[in-house]
């Protein structure tokens, strides 16, 4: 009898009362859907996953009452209404085989409501409210209200609950001195600050008896000034199993931390030795690992090594809801790789959308986003083999349709080649690699180093052009000196770049072109160790909160990066993933500028102005100026077939070039696809 692909991640987990499938916890994630109030749309998302394998889903965070939910009218579990909305979703989980806990998730201080209650009345730096202070009857009201919660969540058909005590929430925050300044029986001493969370275990597992799995959500690290000390967290998960937890959970890092905990950037399963640590402490309950865990082989490493019992993956099941049955049918490289980039999920979420994913566009969407048998199959040309053209290729070939795909290059990806060279980007070379494994898989005939003309097309029902950009020319007076580089001679590899540069443009391209050229030896993502140095991540056995002095590599040359617009560089960039590029770069001493004209680029660098009244003129110095001042649309065979009365479909940056995402472009492509 041969071995499993994955035996330790595969393996039954017996919780006495109940055996999960396998060691995979899809993560909680707030996606939105509940708040759509389109019950069925919830449960299709939900039950994908189940289809797929997952050994128990927890839930995105469920208010326990009004003052708790981290955004006026987020969902809940407060009425029989609510009951019943939730059971269509619990219904469908158990039909399909499926088992699912709801998380139950009070903001405290991180409520955007005036009506916010925490510990201790500070206001969070992500929030403009300033909480009340909790009294003893607003205590007991708390736990009650999260008591009562669980035991409606198990009315609602739920197989258990998480209970949210990380990330900075309010059982967090009662434990972390940052934020509890209490002088009564629930402040000062961790036996009084792990009062709170401790009861709220107990109570829940009162309230919903012996029976029903009940994971505690424990904070390993706050990375936060006066946040817990190691020897704080284990008297806490301790706690929380003797009162009552079935599983213990990883949590990392508040939302106010100036560590990046998921983003692409930070290494694979870089808090995992946070876990390992606590499975030394034998605290009495099954652990799960957390936080960029993204392969069968990462996660299956973990558990070979002793770092957990249990995996907790969120993203990966949004990029591949069949994660697990991939893995489980020994076909690792047919996932669809999540990259980590934040771009459809989390951003999505703090910009009140409901979530998806850039590399899956039917996540969140499986309703209406639909890609099933073409009615009739067609013979379909796809032009471009960049995110678009892959995106649109693979959906038609999978409805059945013929493809053939062109690529002037000499191999696909367009744009996803220069990003995997991105230092913190490295994800993107498996999502290269699985696009082509896809294309050769899907039957598309594709014809590479292949420059498509309109002649070449002649005979297809249809015709879809993802050509792609080309760079703005910025005309700026000298531009065409020989010390000037255009952003594609640099990130292709085998231009001269002097130790003094300017780069023209502080959009997307121009900040992983700062990433590119700061960089000097191996990727930080690749070296946790290294990583943990850059970013100042210590160890919570020394220091409270788990922080250290960050010591970032200096860049290996002076780099100035400009814009025109005025205000600050990258204030376009990523909401949740932003304030990492700059605060990265920031580090290593990059120069950032905004609201400057550019007057002409001279032998000695490159002479600026300030504002519309063109103050200030100065020279920058530079040996090397590289161009990336945005781009505009590959349009010419478009316009080509038009004018022979073609009338193709155009996708990706070259049907619109200004802010173009990756996400964009596949989406778009994706429901043009649906609809051929």
């Amino acid at each position: 009898m041969s071995q499993p692909a994955y035996p330790r991640l595969l393996a039954p987990l017996d919780l006495g009362f109940v055996t999960l499938p396998n060691r995979v916890l899809m993560g909680s994630m707030h996606t939105g859907l509940e708040e759509t109030g389109d019950w069925a749309r919830v449960a299709a998302f939900y039950v994908a996953r189940v289809e797929g394998g997952v050994g128990l889903i927890v839930t995105g965070g469920m208010a326990p009452n009004s003052e708790g939910a981290v955004l006026p009218g987020a969902a809940g579990l407060f009425t029989a209404e609510d009951i019943a909305h939730h059971r269509i979703v619990t219904d469908a989980v158990h039909a399909a085989g499926g088992r699912i806990a709801m998380q139950i998730l009070h903001a405290g201080r991180y409520a955007y409501s005036p009506r916010a209650v925490a510990p201790s009345p500070i206001r969070s730096p992500i929030s403009q409210y300033t909480p009340a202070e909790l009294d003893a009857a607003g205590i007991e009201k708390q736990i009650a209200d999260i008591a009562t919660a669980a035991a409606r969540a198990r009315e609602a058909g739920y197989d258990g609950v998480e209970i949210m005590g990380s990330e900075g929430y309010l059982l967090n925050q009662f434990l972390a001195p940052r934020t509890n300044r209490r002088a009564d029986g629930w402040g000062g001493p961790i036996e009084n600050r792990a009062r709170f969370p401790i009861e709220v275990v107990a109570r829940v597992r009162a309230a919903v008896g012996a029976d029903f799995i009940l994971i505690y959500r424990l904070s390993m690290i706050d990375l936060v000034p006066e946040g817990q000390t190691w020897d704080e967290i284990t008297f806490v998960a301790r706690g929380v199993v003797a009162a009552g937890a079935t599983l213990v959970n990883t949590g990392i890092g508040w939302h106010e931390a100036r560590v990046p905990t998921i983003a692409t950037s930070v290494p694979r399963a870089a808090f995992a030795w946070l876990t390992a640590r606590m499975m030394g402490e034998r605290i009495g309950a099954p652990l799960i690992a957390s936080n960029r865990i993204n392969t069968p082989d990462v996660a299956e490493a973990l558990l070979a090594g002793g770092a957990a019992d249990m995996v907790s993956l969120a993203r990966p099941f949004l990029a591949d809801p069949r994660f697990v049955a991939r893995a489980a049918a020994g076909r690792p490289e047919t996932i669809t790789p999540c990259i980590a980039c934040n771009q459809a999920c989390l951003d999505h979420t703090f910009a009140l959308r409901v979530s998806s994913c850039l590399v899956n566009p039917r996540a969140c969407h499986e309703t209406e986003l639909r890609l099933d048998p073409a009615t009739v199959a067609r013979r379909i040309a796809v032009v471009g083999a960049g995110p678009a053209g892959l995106a649109a290729a693979l959906a038609a070939a999978g409805r059945g349709h013929a493809v053939t795909l062109f690529e002037r290059d000499e191999r696909i990806g367009g744009q996803l080649n220069l990003a995997k060279r991105i230092p913190g980007k490295e994800e993107f070379e498996g999502l290269v690699a699985y696009y082509a494994r896809a294309v050769a898989e899907a039957g598309i005939e594709a014809r590479l180093g292949a420059e498509a003309g309109p002649e070449d097309l002649a005979g297809f029902d249809a015709v879809v052009i993802a050509t792609g950009v080309v760079p703005r020319d910025p005309a700026i007076p000298g531009q065409d000196q020989p010390h000037v580089l255009g952003y594609l001679d640099v990130l292709r590899g085998g231009a001269d770049v002097g130790p003094r540069v300017v780069i023209v443009g502080a959009g997307g391209i121009g900040f992983d072109l700062a990433e590119f050229l700061a960089q000097s030896g191996p990727s930080a993502t690749l070296d946790p160790a290294a990583w943990r140095r850059e970013w100042g991540v210590g160890d919570p056995d020394l220091t409270s909160g788990g922080l250290a002095e960050p010591a970032p590599p200096p860049s290996a040359r002076a780099i100035t990066l400009l814009q025109r617009k005025a205000g600050r560089p990258g204030a376009t960039l990523g909401k949740t993933t932003g304030w990492i590029h700059r605060a990265s770069l920031a580090a290593r001493g990059v120069r950032m500028m905004g609201g400057v004209n550019y007057e002409e680029i001279t032998p000695r660098g490159l002479r600026i102005s300030s504002g519309p009244g063109r103050e200030n003129p100065r020279l920058i110095e530079a040996d090397t100026v590289v161009l990336c001042a945005g781009q505009e649309p590959s349009r010419a065979l478009a316009d080509a077939l038009v004018a022979r009365g073609v009338a193709p479909h155009v996708v990706g940056g070259a049907d619109r070039a200004t802010e173009l995402d990756a996400k964009r472009a596949i989406d778009q492509a994706t429901r043009l696809a649906a609809r051929l």
